[in-house]
C-alpha cells in the first residue's frame, strides 16, 4: 500500500500523508472505504502510531479522509477535499510553470504535458 523512503528529506508523516492522499485522489482507495487503523498501519510500516495519527489528522483537516468515532477513518468524497488544498496545489503549479517558462519552455509544450496527464500518463 505505502512505501517509505528513509533517504527522503521529508518527514515520515508527510510521506504517509502524501501516499494516502494519492491513493484517495487516484481512486485506489474508493470513497467511504475504510483505511487501516492507526495501530494496524503503524505495525505494517514498523513506525510509531503517533506518526500515523499525525498524518491522519492532517488528511482529515484537508478533507481527504473523515473519521467516525469507534469505527475508524474513511476516504472522503473528492468533492469534500478542501479548497485550501486546491489553492496550495495551484500555488505549486504556478511556481513550477513560472520556472519552466523562465527556463525556456513554451506554453504549447506545457499544455501538451497537461493533455498527456489527462490521458493517463507522461513519459518521465
Amino acid at each position: 500500500m505505502l512505501e517509505l523512503n528513509y533517504r527522503d528529506t521529508r518527514p515520515i508523516y508527510e510521506q504517509i500523508k502524501d501516499g494516502l492522499r494519492k491513493l484517495v485522489v487516484s481512486g485506489v482507495i474508493r470513497q467511504d472505504e475504510k483505511l487501516p487503523s492507526v495501530r494496524e498501519l503503524a505495525s505494517q510500516l514498523a513506525i510509531n502510531p503517533n506518526t500515523i495519527q499525525k498524518a491522519y489528522r492532517e488528511l482529515e483537516q484537508e478533507g481527504c479522509i473523515y473519521t467516525v468515532a469507534g469505527k475508524g477513518s474513511f476516504a472522503a468524497p473528492l468533492s469534500d477535499i478542501s479548497s485550501s488544498r486546491q489553492t496550495a496545489l495551484f500555488k505549486q503549479f504556478d511556481g513550477a510553470v513560472t520556472e519552466l517558462v523562465y527556463l525556456g519552455r513554451k506554453p504549447d509544450e506545457l499544455k501538451e504535458r497537461i493533455d498527456q496527464l489527462q490521458q493517463g500518463g507522461v513519459q518521465k
